[in-house]
């Protein structure tokens, strides 16, 4: 695979117009031409980190094909820049393009801890699964400097509340110690994003990513401290990496996963765009081929967002994928199962400690 890369270090190779947003900014080529004459820097490519104070951090998820009930994300945008993570349209949100400043412009939720702990101590709150990185990696670069989560997770093990997690990132080993002791009450459970064994496809589609031998070795730590861990192959994306299905499935079970669940990869909103432009700039030979593909199992468009579909696809190349993805769970996860969290103890945990009266 050979990769022709503009920026460097990134996943998109522009910004998308807001649709939020009255103005469109544009980078012309005339501009750029300019900069060169003169030795300028026409984009210094540098992540900058915007601290937002939020009056809420738990969301409830009201999606039926998601598998979550609620989700906190303590930082918003994410420096990872997977080309095709579904969180860049939320990006537009905040007033920010869904392209490169998705993975340049992070806002960093500073009150997220203290925003939790007020949640857990509510009276009308009744302890149910609170997923860290519904939207965003929770341990994403930005973790190593912040340290929200594992704040937050000291304050789920100080109210004896369970707490999921996804990441794609090894810095989630650096909280082992915590993990060890949410675990003793039944209170963890851990997705982690395996999308290739090849470091090539890592590269292109997740740039800033944590590598797969890392990514792999977490699973494996995680699991020999009894922790369950489930192996997301997500998203499948045909002509890339849906041949690796049953590779993927054999690895990740050898490294102690006790499940993993995928999803069809699916570009929603501006995210189309910016895949159609990466992949023209990155696999221009493989493009249309692969453009094509998403096209079908998503009945001829890149969008979908059918619930109940639109993270499986349909057609024939869906039920391929579904196929072998069936086939990987009875060949390598048919004796295993991801345990249910823990939801009894918290009611007694509501002040920080337990209640003996």
């Amino acid at each position: 695979m050979k990769s022709n890369f503009s920026i460097k270090g990134r996943g998109a190779q522009k910004n998308t117009f807001n649709k939020f947003s009255a103005y469109n900014y544009e980078t012309r080529d005339d501009f750029l031409e300019f900069c060169r004459l003169e030795g300028e820097i026409a984009d210094n490519n540098k992540t900058q980190y915007i601290p937002v104070y939020p009056k809420t951090i738990v969301n409830k998820v009201t999606s039926p094909d998601v598998g979550m009930s609620y989700s906190m994300n303590m930082y918003q945008g994410c420096e990872h820049g997977c080309i095709y993570c579904y969180a860049r349209n939320a990006h537009e949100f905040w007033g920010y393009s869904a392209g490169l400043d998705f993975e340049r412009k992070i806002l960093v939720k500073h009150n997220a801890p203290k925003l939790l702990e007020e949640k857990l101590k509510s009276k009308s709150w009744k302890a149910c699964t609170i997923v860290l990185s519904g939207n965003t990696d929770c341990y994403q670069p930005a973790e190593q400097e912040f340290q929200l989560a594992r704040k937050c997770l000291e304050i789920f093990l100080k109210y004896k509340h369970p707490v999921g997690i996804i990441t794609k990132n090894a810095l989630i080993l650096r909280d082992l110690d915590i993990l060890r002791k949410l675990n003793e009450h039944g209170l963890i459970g851990v997705n982690i994003s395996v999308t290739s064994l090849s470091e090539e496809t890592r590269r292109i589609l997740e740039p800033r990513t944590t590598t797969i031998k890392n990514r792999l070795e977490a699973i494996k730590v995680l699991s020999d401290n009894g922790i369950p861990v489930n192996a997301m192959l997500a998203p499948i994306i045909p002509g890339i990496n849906s041949h690796e299905i049953l590779n993927l499935a054999k690895t990740v079970a050898h490294h102690g996963a006790l499940s993993m669940a995928f999803t069809v990869v699916r570009l929603n909103g501006a995210i189309g765009h910016i895949f159609t432009d990466w992949i023209h700039k990155t696999l221009p030979n493989k493009a249309d081929k692969v453009l094509h593909q998403i096209e079908e199992c998503h009945g001829g468009s890149l969008n979908d967002s059918r619930f109940g579909i639109r993270s499986k696809g349909e057609g024939k190349i869906a039920t391929q994928i579904h196929d072998m993805v069936s086939l990987a769970k009875r060949s390598y996860f048919k004796n295993s199962t991801f345990p249910k969290l823990n939801t009894d103890l918290h009611a007694s945990y509501k002040d920080g400690q337990l209640k003996l009266f």
